[in-house]
């Protein structure tokens, strides 16, 4: 290692919510643990100064055009920081994922299988008949069903996506629907058209629309409970037809022409214009969600969901956990034949690679098409952590918040061997936490407030029993 390269990044004067002038040097290329009590500033010592500087400086570094479209990081309130490398925080509460994101998707582990179901599977040709695998559709080799001769033209990996040409048609890609929910739209039945039954008319402005259900037929001046089946089928679904009709107004009497929107047709017409949240919480209340019919919730379309490897198409193995897949995967080389086995064994032997972090994070029992907005926050921030492992930076500043939240006593090691992995491959990891058994690891410490009782049975807490809030301390073991 170069002499001239800094062993430590310097903070002074952090001023950041409850930090008072904290001077602190932390090491670079080092596990360094930050600890205390609730309220001491340990998250705002890390995430406050350290990743907001670390990640606003990358930011600043980059050009004008590139910067327009970034959010922008305000200057932390510091008097100084230095050597401080590009940052990327994992946090203790990541953001939500969006309606499309799954654990697969998260993971990057659906991006294999569906290289694998577009290499390896047996497709379908465009008479029906199931074409046995061949090494021909990795070759990019155009071939004939061996059944009725038709031209076979395999789908791509991304045809396979549902985030695009492979998404269920009915869904788009989702695998749930909205649907109007009758009951919600009429919810007192004892009120009549006029005095405001249908609840969407009255709340998008739709107010004449009692007037044009007269001119079908409707009763509108009786209680909702007492009109036909006939009339209650206008009303929630009639048909577009303009109507002659007179308003009476403060201005007078007007004949005007309408054209009937029904109460479903309100609902699903203001929820095309829904943009934003609390526009779609207005309409939300008049809708229900299931799983898709079509799909059953797969996402996919029948057409991506027709490559079978053996038995199992790309639904039925993302339905599977990850454990489950991992014990699926070995057999997949041997369904195929000879020239397809390389592929077939390499293919998988990247999926184990990928899935081995998220293992060992305790991670194996998560369904690969779980939505991702269903995780929990420490389900999230261990993915996170493996897909960090696995893109190899060096010269990074990774700022952990309480990793351990959420994890298994039985996993420590495995979240302890992905911070080693990122320091063997030249980075800084920083990390707070509350578990002894996770700052026990670190190869330095900075205590934060009074030293906890734990703590001062470590190595690292016998340098820092006297330590003052933001002070540096090393292990005793290499205290100089």
């Amino acid at each position: 290692m170069s002499s001239t390269q800094p062993d430590c990044l310097r903070v002074r004067g952090a001023r950041v919510h409850n930090l008072r002038g904290v001077d602190a040097d932390v090491p670079l290329r080092s596990l360094v643990g930050i600890a205390g009590v609730s309220g001491s500033g340990k998250s705002s010592l890390a995430l406050g100064v350290l990743y907001a500087e670390g990640s606003r400086r990358y930011i600043e570094a980059l050009s004008t055009y590139t910067r327009r479209r970034m959010a922008q990081a305000p200057r932390a309130a510091v008097d100084s920081v230095e050597h401080v490398p590009a940052a990327l925080a994992l946090r203790q509460r990541p953001g939500v994922p969006g309606v499309r994101s799954t654990f697969g998707t998260s993971s990057e582990l659906l991006n294999v299988l569906r290289l694998m179901f577009s290499r390896l599977a047996s497709h379908v040709c465009p008479n029906g008949h199931r074409v046995p695998p061949t090494i021909d559709v990795a070759a990019e080799v155009a071939f004939a069903c061996p059944v009725c001769g038709e031209q076979v033209h395999p789908p791509g990996a991304e045809d396979l996506s549902f985030n695009s040409t492979g998404a269920c048609p009915r869904c788009q890609g989702i695998g749930v629907v909205r649907t109007v929910d009758d009951a919600a739209l009429v919810p007192d039945p004892s009120k009549t058209l006029e005095g405001g039954a249908v609840v969407p008319w009255r709340m998008f402005g739709f107010n004449v629309q009692p007037d044009i259900a007269r001119e079908f037929g409707v009763r509108t001046d009786v209680p909702w409970s007492e009109l036909t089946d006939a009339e209650r089928e206008i009303v929630l679904d009639g048909p577009e037809e303009k109507k002659h009709i007179t308003v009476t107004s403060k201005k007078g009497v007007h004949d005007l022409d309408f054209t009937f929107r029904n109460a479903r047709l309100t609902v699903t017409e203001e929820l095309k214009r829904a943009d934003t949240d609390k526009r779609l919480a207005r309409v939300g209340r008049f809708l229900r969600e299931g799983t898709c019919p079509d799909c059953r919730g797969s996402r996919l379309s029948p057409a991506a969901r027709a490559p079978r490897i053996g038995e199992r198409n790309l639904a039925e193995v993302t339905a599977m956990t990850l454990d489950d897949v991992l014990a699926w995967v070995p057999g997949v080389a041997g369904t195929l034949p000879a020239d397809m086995r390389d592929m077939a064994r390499s293919l998988a032997g990247t999926l184990v690679e990928m899935a081995r972090r998220l293992v060992e994070l305790g991670l194996g029992y998560l369904a690969l098409d779980r939505a991702g907005a269903t995780l929990s926050t420490g389900e999230r921030q261990r993915a996170q952590l493996a897909r960090a492992v696995r893109n190899r930076t060096t010269g990074v500043l990774y700022v952990l918040d309480e990793p351990s939240i959420g994890l298994h006593p039985a996993n420590v090691d495995g979240l302890l061997g992905v911070m080693r992995d990122l320091l063997a491959d030249g980075n800084s990891v920083v990390f707070v936490d509350h578990d002894v058994q996770i700052l026990r690891e670190a190869d330095w410490l900075i205590q934060r407030g009074p030293v906890d009782d734990a703590l001062a049975e470590t190595a690292a807490a016998a340098a820092c029993a006297a330590a003052l809030s933001g002070v540096f301390a090393p292990p005793a073991d290499q205290a100089p």
